[in-house]
């Protein structure tokens, strides 16, 4: 119900505001706004969206919990979105979400209601070895140990080429 909600207000508050500020500043100025914030909007995501990247990366390369740059990088991807939907209230919340210090109250607001019952990455002595996706990663300053079994071969026995035999074709002789 609430996403019905959403889907119907949303539009209308975008209309109205297009009329109001239509009506002031007329329709080629009321358009000139809407197409630079979509530009505008785009070159800041596009900033954004690789700084967050960066941080994604660096969250996983140290194994620390890549939980707050993965809900930003999501929430500049919606920003994107609504700041390339024509309107001005989507706009608003467009930019509100491009403000990292906005995206961490909302971080904050979605973490108090949900709960994380386990995360665990790679693995440590303490789990019971290592993940089940993957091998476990040493971390800084451990080094890296692999467990293995071996067989010990004999080498096939060479035999001698027959010197009248046809060259095989393999080398250029």
């Amino acid at each position: 119900m609430r996403l019905f909600l959403l889907f119907l207000i949303v539009p209308l508050i975008e209309i109205a505001l297009f009329v109001q500020v239509g009506g002031l500043i007329g329709l080629w100025p009321t358009l000139a706004i809407v197409i630079l914030t979509a530009i505008l909007g785009t070159a800041l995501v596009k900033q954004q969206g690789r700084s967050e990247l960066a941080r994604l990366r660096g969250s996983f390369s140290d194994l620390r919990d890549p939980t707050e740059p993965l809900a930003n990088g999501a929430m500049i991807l919606f920003s994107g979105a609504l700041l390339l939907t024509p309107g001005f209230f989507t706009d608003a919340v467009g930019f509100a979400l491009l403000v990292p210090g906005v995206r961490r109250r909302v971080f904050d607001l979605i973490r108090r209601n949900i709960s994380i019952q386990r995360f665990e990455m790679g693995g440590t002595a303490q789990s019971g070895g290592p993940h089940p996706g993957g091998p476990q990663r040493a971390r800084p300053g451990q080094v890296d140990v692999i467990d293995g079994d071996y067989q010990e071969v004999d080498p096939p026995e060479i035999k001698p080429r027959d010197p009248d035999a046809p060259p095989s074709g393999w080398s250029r002789h």
